[in-house]
């Protein structure tokens, strides 16, 4: 993209921001930017120059063309994360804050840290509730991280949404665990705000945290309003205690067939025989690909993992099978053609 084209698209953005002021229909204002930063060399100067504007609504611009522009061109994140914790250091607009918030998210980089730590305490609920949500790309990984820190302290914040969304990033965002992470997730699953309740009790599941089955059954004893990422943390659970309430739904409810297939202990039986003879027949065919099957801790469903040095990220073992009418012989094979042989090394 040219620059004058987004230069052009730029400046229709900050036309449709004014006008959104007064309308509170920012669409078209959104569109424009998302346009805009498909242009990460293009819009990052554009950017850069908006939020060392004197003008709210440009400086509120600026970050959101760099947020775009980091969420699209991984080549850009880290001098927009320089300009962003720069500029957090003296930003005091609302407005600008949550788009700089949530912008910074979009970078991925550590530096940005402290910077949501901070905000983590600002008096506008707008504004914490964003450092909530951002959180989910902004992390150290440590179980005690000062993000997880801030989080938890999010999940007991006044404002129920705030508590809603710090509640989801740190139960079902992040893959993270400890006793004070159950403990914070723990004391949500009797909130008075039922929407922070529930991420609460997922965010247990999540954990294998077998306290909260009878709080997920009834959960899930609601076909009206059940939600998908409920199933999920059923699914995730795989207790038979489940089974009765997934078993009232109708059998055209995908997510509730799949955590009902993962609550039950013959299916999950015969998926583990039919895992174990797909790794044989691998072993048989390809010995190079070293293949093994694994269960990551956060989530449910058994993967075939593969020699790094294959090029291959591996398979979800039951999508592999239904690739294969459930025959564990023709699946290795189709794993085998996938994948071109690795010479070995020879010393």
């Amino acid at each position: 993209m040219e620059v004058s084209k987004v230069a052009e698209l730029v400046g229709a953005a900050l036309a449709a921001a004014r006008v959104a002021q007064k309308t509170d229909d920012w669409d078209e204002y959104g569109t424009l930017l998302w346009r805009a930063g498909a242009d990460g060399c293009g819009s990052l100067p554009l950017g850069l120059e908006l939020i060392a504007s004197s003008d709210p609504v440009e400086r509120e611009a600026g970050c959101d063309l760099l947020g775009n522009a980091s969420n699209q061109n991984e080549a850009v994140r880290a001098e927009t994360a320089t300009a962003l914790v720069a500029l957090a250091e003296g930003e005091s607009e609302g407005c600008v804050l949550w788009s700089l918030v949530r912008a910074i998210e979009m970078t991925y980089d550590q530096r940005a840290v402290p910077v949501l730590v901070t905000f983590a305490g600002h008096p506008d609920a707008e504004v914490r509730r964003q450092v909530a949500s951002s959180f989910t790309g902004i992390s150290t990984g440590l179980p005690d991280g000062p993000d997880i820190r801030a989080l938890i302290t999010l999940t007991h914040d006044l404002d129920p949404e705030v508590r809603n969304w710090a509640t989801f990033t740190l139960g079902y965002q992040r893959e993270v665990d400890s006793p004070t992470i159950r403990a914070a997730l723990w004391e949500r699953t009797t909130d008075e705000y039922p929407d922070a309740r529930e991420e609460g009790i997922r965010g247990l599941a999540r954990r294998h945290d077998l306290r909260v089955v009878p709080l997920l059954v009834g959960l899930l004893d609601n076909p009206e309003g059940a939600h998908v990422l409920t199933f999920h943390a059923a699914q995730i659970m795989g207790v038979p205690d489940l089974l009765p309430v997934l078993r009232e739904y109708e059998p055209d409810v995908v997510e509730a067939i799949a955590a009902l297939s993962a609550c039950d202990p013959l299916q999950r039986a015969q998926m583990d025989t039919s895992a174990w003879d797909l790794v044989g027949a691998l072993h048989r065919l390809r010995p190079d690909l070293d293949a093994s099957v694994y269960m990551e801790r956060f989530d449910y469903g058994l993967k075939l993992g593969l020699n790094a040095t294959c090029g291959s990220a591996g398979y979800d073992v039951e999508t592999l099978l239904n690739r294969a009418d459930g025959e564990a012989a023709r699946a290795a094979e189709l794993v085998a053609s996938d994948l071109p042989a690795i010479s070995r090394r020879t010393s």
